[in-house]
């Protein structure tokens, strides 16, 4: 088993990971683990755009109202305030990096002015963006300035198994729990590898994937939240899954997400008779906030009975859409359908996950020496339903903060020079069991999409509860008596993370944001996070 030392372990490659690398590289070694090859990510496939208040006509009081409004009450607002107002800082930290971003152009000249666009919740333009592939652009800028980093060792297909904490290595160590680092296999060698860090980031993304229909890609199984979980660390809103209301409806497409920015540029939510049907749910029409259009696409379907609803671009310019839309122009094509003339068939499908492990400002968890930012992390930025745009704005942020944090202390912390516990596991292996793994993965997704989707109730909730414990039970007789395996590792975590996230869904007794409840239609007076513990539950 190989052992691996550094100053600063960040489990995960997406946006956040990568700035907190390139932020700390000046001040000791750090190593990034990738869970497959560092594009894997969700970040990569971020197609709107990133927040930030550019323009004389937009102000940081805006910014805010709109976030905390989309937020249905449960936002911190000081963390909202120190986020937005730093968002700037944070552009020009990517355009320093290299990141491009598109222009205003006058006629068919470009001006030196940055391009702004509009998505829902937002009152004013101020959404960055690189065509319709933002969140590409800035990662594979970031990414090439990690591995061009003499300080940085990016570690692809190593999938992080646990946290270790002090405890393991020494049982009677007094301090408090401390995370020393985690142990990790390698996809290539099956080999269980060691990582001792002073600091160890969690930037794992979120948890798509524990949901039937989703925009993530494969990796989005909640594994940073499953392991912060496994060590007491407070996990607080997994309830609110964020769902997009926009997905393109195909049957060779199961998570191409049709961006929000298509209804920030005029796009219209249509039903298959041509009739506009937004205005009915919320003033804003086809740019009330998500939480609002998804489950007015949800109603229109039950009410209709159509297998999805339609988003019309058909008003607008076709070299305007080919130009501001590329990526999604030419998929759309790949399947017969041209935006330019046709409506673009659509569905909600689970995009982003508003809660996380609980943290401060600075991504600060629980456990000391772990630190968890962006999409893995609840900040308190997003509250009960995410504005749009602001989560690649939080990776920015957080992995900022994070790296003031520690290099404040920089010089307190220190590297345990004990060996944590030899890896020992099982090394049969059984092909049949990992089909049954498999069909347990399938019923996970579907149990999560039918009875705690975009609608729920007690009874719904309930159903899926006593299932997921069997099956928690199953997964954890699988995962100690077999070879492990990353089929293993992801039913491992996702079944834990669906649990908790049924569990929040009960002891929420309202319906506030994303989390809608038949059996409590109407929102508290006071908004209260869900927290659960280890232990605590």
């Amino acid at each position: 088993m190989s052992t691996h030392r550094c100053d600063i372990l960040i489990i995960g490659s997406g946006t956040a990971g990568l700035a907190l690398a390139l932020k700390l590289s000046e001040n000791g070694k750090v190593i990034v683990l990738a869970k497959e090859s560092a594009g894997g990510t969700n970040s990569a496939m971020a197609q709107g755009g990133i927040s930030a208040v550019m323009s004389e006509e937009d102000s940081f009081e805006a910014h805010l109202q709109d976030t905390l409004t989309a937020g249905a009450g449960l936002c911190k607002e000081t963390v909202v305030r120190n986020y937005v107002e730093q968002a700037p800082d944070r552009i020009k930290d990517l355009t320093n990096w290299g990141v491009h971003f598109d222009v205003r152009r006058r006629g068919s000249e470009e001006t030196n002015e940055v391009d702004l666009t509009r998505e829902g919740g937002h009152s004013k333009r101020r959404i960055l963006h690189f065509e319709d592939q933002t969140g590409l652009e800035i990662h594979r800028t970031l990414l090439a300035r990690v591995r061009e980093n003499p300080n940085i060792t990016l570690m692809e297909k190593y999938y992080a198994i646990d946290l270790i904490v002090n405890k393991e290595v020494d049982p009677a160590d007094m301090d408090p729990v401390t995370c020393i680092g985690c142990y990790a296999l390698s996809k290539d060698t099956g080999e269980v590898h060691t990582f001792i860090a002073k600091n160890t980031a969690l930037a794992t993304g979120g948890a798509g994937k524990v949901y039937l229909y989703t925009s993530n890609w494969g990796g989005a199984t909640g594994d940073g939240i499953a392991m912060a979980y496994r060590v007491g660390a407070r996990i607080a809103n997994l309830e609110f899954m964020q769902f997009h209301p926009t997905c393109l409806f195909h049957r060779e497409s199961r998570n191409f997400l049709i961006s929000e920015a298509l209804r920030g540029e005029g796009g219209e939510l249509i039903d298959s008779k041509g009739n506009a049907f937004m205005r009915k749910y919320h003033e804003l029409g086809s740019l009330a906030p998500r939480d609002v259009v998804a489950r007015s696409i949800d109603n229109e379907m039950k009410k209709t009975g159509a297998e999805c609803v339609y988003l019309d671009m058909t008003k607008l310019d076709r070299e305007f859409l080919k130009q501001r839309f590329p990526t999604i122009f030419n998929k759309c094509l790949e399947f017969g359908i041209d935006m330019s003339t046709q409506p673009i068939p659509v569905v909600p499908a689970a995009h982003y996950l508003c809660g996380g492990v609980l943290t401060d400002v600075s991504g600060r968890t629980d456990i000391t020496g772990l630190w968890a930012i962006g999409e893995t992390a609840c900040t308190g930025l997003h509250g009960a339903n995410r504005l749009a745009s602001n989560s690649l704005l939080e990776c920015l942020t957080t992995a900022h903060n994070c790296a003031e944090e520690i290099k404040k202390h920089w010089d307190s912390y220190k590297l345990t020079d004990k060996e944590p516990k030899a890896w020992t596991h099982p090394q049969e292996s059984n092909d049949d069991e990992m089909i049954v793994i498999n069909h347990m993965w399938d019923e996970i997704r579907r149990l999560m999409w039918n009875y705690m989707g975009i609608v729920r109730s007690n009874k719904r909730l309930e159903r899926a509860q006593h299932r997921l414990k069997n099956i928690l039970s199953e997964t954890k007789e699988y995962y100690s008596n077999m070879k492990i395996h990353p089929d293993i590792l992801e039913l491992r975590n996702i079944a834990i993370v669906a649990d908790l996230s049924v569990e929040c869904a009960l002891r929420r007794h309202e319906s506030r944001g994303i989390h809608y409840n038949l059996d409590y239609p109407e929102k508290s007076k006071t908004a209260q996070d869900t927290i659960v513990v280890r232990g605590l539950n």
